[in-house]
């Protein structure tokens, strides 16, 4: 399976704050004038955007990936066993019943 380290989701949310930032001051530089300046702070912001969202995206295929993994053990574990699964569901059922019924 794969997994997302500390690093990437790091390095993530730090490019996160840069698009941000440099948002910001795009924002600053516009309310006054548009210049040279403004079009090159732009272009950051663009370019920072892209690699920001080619990130997420990244996340996301891992996600799925992760879940669909997830979701063919479990339909081979209930396949392999399934009084186990059903004994499984109902000792679920019987706590959340429980729980329920306590409010």
């Amino acid at each position: 399976m794969i997994s997302i380290d500390a690093e990437h989701k790091a390095k993530l949310m730090h490019d996160l704050q840069v698009v941000i930032e440099d948002a910001q001051e795009v924002l600053r530089m516009t309310a006054d004038q548009v210049g040279d300046s403004a079009v090159g702070v732009r272009a950051r912001v663009g370019e920072r955007l892209a690699e920001a969202t080619r990130d997420l995206k990244h996340l996301q295929d891992a996600a799925v990936l992760r879940a669909k993994a997830a979701g063919h053990a479990t339909d081979e574990f209930v396949h392999e066993n399934p009084w186990k699964s059903i004994g499984i569901a109902a000792g679920i059922g019987l706590v959340v019943g429980l729980l329920v019924g306590r409010r």
